[in-house]
């Protein structure tokens, strides 16, 4: 029986719809009296609270950022930022291309302009920003000694390969670039991932597990050092290749809740 239950969120747990299916929550519902679960995604924690509480899991901790926030409640036991200067190099690297980049901070989101994209993260996950210029954030962030958990760069997609050229070519030491949809990326520190998130779990919250006692859910390539490292790392049908191929189980896809079927079988879960 596994201890920990790790769940990526979007394209995994979520439904077509990005709601948390009735069978999902329920099923949730049930494994939390048996193990302990925990959310492990890309987005702010309060774009992760509403689903925690759907599915009943509000006290458990969760890992936002990509591994670039952990929190209990509303204890936070990591963070890491993008540093400063490299900060000022992702945004004149856009200066010309002029793409949309959110720029998030614990529960603060701020994005430059209200426009599809900002409408479509709106819908995406139930939070709304703050619209402030890229540099009047950086002036202020700065000056208050706070950097980006993540940058999120949606756009054009010809103009997005690009960014993400200039972006490998210039900090890729220094950065993971995600490409979850050939019209963004996904900017973090190179130092933090899910794996490193559950690590900082296993050293402050739960010291008696090791990571062969977590089984960890996922699709996306930011998925991929988590589910190599656990007990159990399960792809979605859904799932890129690479995923799948470092999988030890493939489960149905998160349209037809596939991360509820493969719990159900691994807890003995019947409804």
């Amino acid at each position: 029986m596994y201890k920990l239950v790790a769940l990526d969120i979007d394209g995994t747990l979520l439904d077509k719809n990005r709601n948390i299916s009735p069978n999902t929550a329920q099923t949730l519902r049930a494994v939390s009296k048996l193990s302990d679960v925990v959310l492990i995604s890309s987005r702010m924690p309060s774009a992760m609270r509403y689903i925690q509480k759907d599915c009943g899991i509000s006290d458990s901790p969760l890992v936002a950022y990509n591994g670039g926030l952990v929190l209990q409640n509303d204890q936070m036991l990591s963070s890491t930022g993008i540093d400063v200067d490299i900060f000022e190099s992702i945004l004149s690297l856009n200066k010309d291309l002029n793409l949309h980049l959110s720029l998030f901070h614990s529960d603060q989101w701020y994005a430059p302009i209200d426009d599809f994209w900002s409408q479509r993260e709106i819908r995406n996950t139930r939070v709304n920003p703050v619209f402030r210029s890229n540099d009047s954030v950086f002036e202020n962030w700065k000056s208050e000694n706070k950097n980006p958990h993540k940058i999120m760069c949606m756009g054009d997609e010809l103009k997005v390969d690009e960014y993400f050229e200039r972006l490998s070519k210039t900090l890729e030491n220094e950065l993971h670039l995600y490409r979850s949809k050939s019209t963004y990326i996904e900017i973090a520190p190179k130092k933090i991932s899910k794996l490193s998130g559950l690590e900082v779990l296993l050293k402050n919250i739960f010291p008696k597990y090791s990571m062969q006692d977590i089984i960890a859910y996922g699709d996306n390539y930011n998925d991929i050092e988590m589910l190599q490292n656990v007990g159990m790392g399960v792809a979605v049908a859904n799932a890129k290749a690479e995923v799948k191929a470092v999988a030890q189980e493939i489960t149905d896809s998160n349209k037809d809740d596939g991360v509820a079927k493969h719990l159900q079988k691994i807890f003995g879960l019947k409804f």
